[in-house]
């Protein structure tokens, strides 16, 4: 049963009682059904905007896995051609190829700092 099914059977049990509509007490209890159905309306949309985000999460996760895919897979041939290189500002790992070694200079997508290359260096 729903939230919306519980409210719903709440305000028919107070229906039922056949209770005086100008009592104090019946008036409070008729505005809290109707703060409860109100809230089981929200209740409601989220539950269905949960739904779609989760939908959504789970199309761009698999998205996100293709792209990994790509980029991650690669031959073993293509590992004489990487090189790492150590940035000595912050020590984070750079992988480049010959053809980002070419231009004798890297900026390090960490820190952005400057990396003067010498490929004769680098291949020792």
């Amino acid at each position: 049963m729903t939230v919306s099914e519980k409210v719903s059977y709440l305000k028919g049990l107070v229906e039922g009682l056949d209770l005086d509509k100008d009592d104090k007490t019946v008036k409070v209890i008729n505005a809290i059904i109707d703060t409860l159905d109100e809230v089981a309306e929200c209740v409601s949309e989220l539950e269905l905007d949960v739904a779609d985000i989760s939908d959504q999460v789970d199309a761009v996760d698999e998205d996100l896995a293709e792209v990994e895919d790509y980029l991650f897979e690669y031959d073993d041939d293509d590992d004489e051609d990487l090189y790492e290189i150590k940035c000595p500002e912050c020590g984070n790992t750079i992988v480049a190829d010959l053809e980002m070694i070419d231009n004798d200079e890297i900026k390090c997508p960490e820190c952005g700092a400057s990396l003067q290359l010498d490929i004769e260096e680098i291949e020792e």
